[in-house]
């Protein structure tokens, strides 16, 4: 029965290494799989899904205007797929994660989705937001916090290692700019220390 899931998690707990490892494990058995990334990420290249360990495939690309399922509709037909797998799910619309959605429904694809839950300031993502409400299976990509603990947050910095707590919410960076903590240390990073 298909689904939607959404994997999700902080910066650098590997969620582009589980979806790449994922999609190979279906090509691998003979079945064709569909990968999408955002447009807007070119850290890899574009139209490339990349990880930190080195491992990456080519994918499509969307942004706020496609349509993904009359998208994945058009390729479904064209060569029927097993998988439709997404990459920075996190920059999808609420519209979008509701044509995934019907991808799953209507099409009877299960659609796995990978990105980020909250972004610097603590905020959901608009995408991550929708599939936290819509998706069939949700699951945690855990990562850690310099002290050991999980990491669920993370800070934005300046070229000095100050924490930012301003700027638009959608900046396209790695570790130079981004860096998971738990929520304790975030906190700390963002100026709410204990009393």
């Amino acid at each position: 029965m298909a689904k939607l899931h959404f994997n999700y998690s902080t910066m650098n707990a590997g969620k582009s290494t589980l979806l790449l490892q994922a999609a190979h494990n279906y090509r691998e058995r003979g079945m064709e799989v569909f990968l999408l990334t955002a447009r807007l990420d070119t850290r890899a290249g574009h139209g490339r899904i990349g990880s930190r360990i080195g491992l990456g495939q080519e994918a499509e690309t969307f942004d706020g205007e496609d349509d993904l399922f009359a998208l994945i509709s058009t390729v479904h037909q064209k060569t029927p797929l097993a998988c439709v797998f997404i990459d920075e799910a996190q920059f999808l619309t609420e519209e979008q994660v509701w044509q995934l959605a019907r991808v799953v429904d209507d099409l009877g694809l299960p659609v796995m989705a990978y990105g980020l839950r909250v972004d610097f300031r603590g905020q959901l993502f608009p995408g991550s937001a929708a599939l936290l409400a819509l998706a069939d299976s949700l699951r945690e990509v855990r990562t850690i916090c310099h002290c050991g603990r999980k990491a669920t947050m993370v800070i934005r910095q300046d070229e000095t290692g100050k924490a930012l707590s301003d700027g638009a919410q959608v900046q396209i960076g790695g570790n130079e700019t981004y860096v998971s903590l738990c929520r304790k240390h975030w906190r700390a990073a963002m100026g709410d220390t204990p009393t």
